[in-house]
């Protein structure tokens, strides 16, 4: 499942749903937690429920953003979420909280995108999700809910940029992610009126090696997927490394256009390609 862009909606707000579905985002994510109010839970509920049984639901994977494992709304979320594609799960703290949401699970073979940066106990347990990695379809961090956690006045710089502190928030959901070889999504670009700062944000994740990106809005899915989606020269190259080692596969080191390239260049191309929708096998 190619996964640039993963677009949130309010699970009450059905009327959106289908919008959301038609916006071209590669997932999109119905949220249970913090969008929706306690009072309007259960209708947020009966809404994503009724959605998932319909045919409509099939233009896009539909993920479902359950309450946290602590939640006493957790058991109504799971079963609304039946036939979500994947869940989201808030407030994970390492491999112990998939562990457990597996448990709920029984049987239900469903993916789990974990939200791994929520709390500071969640960050000693970033190294521990590669325990986990069947169940997993990729990890991603937030910038709001962990200042709130600890005191802090806000994640980031007066200039939008975020502080030194969750800077290494980000760096360590990103690693944490690799190292269980998932997805590795990305925060949301809250700034909803600030189209030059989105596209620099996606640019940049893109370059550090995230695979993909939340998003708030319809609007945000074009430049997030333009981001995370290789340009026609990068993609062009990688097809000439990948060829060459099929042509050589005892090689360990090829010349392609004048540049020696080995092993990791051969992995980056073939990461280029996956993320452009041309994987290749390994030669």
């Amino acid at each position: 499942m190619r996964l640039r862009s993963l677009l949130f909606v309010p699970g009450d707000r059905p009327e959106r749903f289908a919008k959301a579905g038609d916006s071209g985002a590669d997932a999109i994510i119905l949220d249970l937690e913090d969008s929706v109010a306690p009072s309007a839970k259960t209708r947020a509920r009966d809404a994503v429920a009724a959605y998932l049984a319909s045919a409509d639901h099939e233009r896009v994977p539909v993920f479902v953003r359950i309450n946290p494992l602590d939640s006493a709304w957790l058991q109504d979320d799971l079963a609304a979420a039946r036939d979500a594609a994947a869940l989201v799960l808030p407030k994970a703290e390492g491999a112990d909280s998939v562990a457990a949401l597996e448990r709920l699970l029984g049987d239900d073979p469903v993916k789990v995108l974990a939200i791994a940066t929520e709390t500071p106990s969640a960050l000693f347990a970033l190294g521990s999700y590669r325990q986990v990695r069947a169940r997993l379809i990729g990890l991603t961090w937030g910038a709001e809910d962990l200042p709130a956690a600890i005191g802090a006045r806000t994640s980031r710089e007066d200039d939008g940029r975020y502080t030194s502190v969750y800077e290494t928030v980000r760096t360590l959901a990103l690693f944490a992610a690799h190292a269980a070889g998932v997805d590795a999504i990305d925060t949301v670009y809250p700034a909803l009126q600030d189209p030059d700062g989105l596209h620099a944000y996606a640019t940049r994740a893109a370059r550090d090696g995230f695979t993909g990106m939340l998003a708030l809005h319809p609007r945000q899915i074009e430049t997030i997927n333009r981001a995370f989606t290789p340009d026609p020269t990068a993609v062009e190259r990688a097809e000439k490394i990948v060829a060459a080692f099929a042509a050589a596969p005892e090689a360990g080191v090829l010349q392609v256009d004048g540049h020696m390239v080995d092993a990791p260049h051969l992995k980056q191309a073939q990461r280029i390609l996956a993320s452009a929708g041309l994987d290749r096998p390994n030669p």
